[in-house]
């Protein structure tokens, strides 16, 4: 599980379109491990309401897949929602064993960022990186400029994950107060790199887990960030009214949009638009480029211009609605989407409920669970799965279900009950 991971910190060629990168193929070899090995032991996989809960979403992606306009497009995305959704995280959860394999693949989350975010600000100080109004400052990381969100995607998780950790009551001192040091470290690459909706995500992920974590730390962590925060953004010099605009911007998508958000507005409304004519089962998977024009209004561009990090300038095509939401409602219809969304709500609300019945061993884990599953489930409304990232999605929807739907996590670092473990044993049975 950490291998699909820290393969995420090779750097991609320049030009790379995003496909199938060497974590999708170690997510694979893992899936397989998994099967193989609980074949061998002949045991039950997962639990009914696991199974229920992640088998849920593969009635409607059956029906998307034979409704694709070709078969090759209708398998290529069957496969990768089976992927993120499915497969990845049941193996995830099958493989976890304690509270301790939790915490390794949560701190290899944050040691991914660390990394990513540290090439991200080489970036920006070199002018290195993409480019965002006429100068290559945007950092995005090894994922390059066709892959913008690459970065900001694994830096916002990574500072998730390190946010629960540090909030942790049970866990080490040792452990808290390195958390707590990486939180404004990760900071500073998340802001350079220029996501508006990233940040949203992010803050409103880390305002629930400091709610969930007590209202009395929260106001103190809080104070303690926007303090961080202004010191941060005093020592970016010229790049200060760069993040002030772009800041500014996400309260002018209404009265004075940028043409990204023309563009996305379109998107949507295109989505929409292609919902409304195919209500229950969408137009098939990997099916919206085909009917997007046919839908969209004028205001649309042919594309987002892509430059710097090592590439060379390009025009890349808009082939989705950057809303995961509209995505599944254009391409699966209502029953493909309330089959998804019924999984992602269930996962939050056992996840939740988990939570507030742990006040002792395991707080961490929870913030940290809960935390990763609230970043998708907003980040959602900005954005869809695709580029050598996602694999990030799967794992970490499999480290929510491990908290939500696992039996009884045990810590490691806790004495072992003989009694509780063969009552455990006989249920799993």
């Amino acid at each position: 599980m950490v291998a699909v991971v820290a393969l995420l910190a090779l750097p991609l060629a320049p030009g790379d379109d995003g496909g199938a990168g060497p974590a999708d193929a170690a997510s694979a070899v893992m899936v397989l491990y998994c099967a193989v090995r609980l074949l061998r032991d002949r045991r039950r996989p997962l639990t009914p309401v696991a199974g229920v809960v992640l088998g849920l979403p593969v009635a409607g992606l059956a029906v998307a897949a034979v409704q694709a306009s070709s078969w090759p497009a209708g398998l290529s995305g069957l496969g990768r929602y089976l992927q993120v959704f499915v497969l990845v995280p049941a193996a995830v959860l099958c493989l976890i064993r304690d509270r301790g394999d939790f915490r390794t693949l949560a701190w290899s989350l944050v040691g991914l960022a660390l990394w990513q975010g540290a090439v991200g600000v080489h970036q920006y100080a070199t002018g290195t990186g993409a480019s965002y109004r006429g100068e290559d400052v945007r950092a995005v990381g090894t994922f390059g400029a066709h892959d913008v969100m690459g970065m900001a995607t694994v830096v916002s998780l990574g500072l998730v994950c390190a946010v629960g950790v540090a909030l942790g009551r049970t866990t080490a001192v040792r452990e808290r107060v390195a958390a707590a040091v990486c939180v404004p470290a990760l900071l500073l690459p998340l802001a350079l790199s220029f996501s508006r909706g990233a940040w949203i995500a992010t803050a409103v992920t880390c305002t629930a887990q400091l709610l969930l974590a007590g209202v009395r730390r929260a106001l103190k962590v809080a104070s303690a960030v926007i303090a961080a925060g202004v010191v941060l953004m005093g020592g970016f010099g010229a790049g200060t009214a760069m993040l002030q605009e772009r800041m500014e911007s996400i309260t002018q998508v209404t009265d004075a949009p940028d043409q990204s958000v023309v563009d996305r507005y379109s998107l949507w409304a295109a989505a929409a638009g292609i919902w409304r004519e195919h209500p229950l089962t969408g137009v098939g998977l990997k099916s919206f480029p085909e009917y997007r024009d046919g839908h969209a209004s004028a205001a649309l561009s042919s594309g987002s211009d892509t430059e710097g990090a090592g590439a060379t300038f390009r025009r890349q095509p808009l082939l989705s609605p950057h809303n995961m939401y509209l995505l599944v409602l254009a391409e699966q219809g209502l029953a493909g989407l309330l089959a998804l969304l019924g999984s992602w709500l269930a996962l939050l609300v056992c996840a939740v409920r988990r939570l507030l019945h742990t006040r002792g061993p395991g707080l961490d884990c929870a913030l940290v669970a809960c935390g990763l599953l609230v970043w998708q489930l907003t980040d959602f409304a900005y954005a869809d799965i695709g580029g050598p990232s996602t694999v990030l999605t799967a794992v970490c929807f499999g480290l929510a279900a491990w908290w939500a739907l696992a039996f009884a996590p045990r810590d490691s670092r806790a004495p072992s009950d003989p009694v509780r473990a063969r009552a455990e044993g006989a249920l799993a049975r």
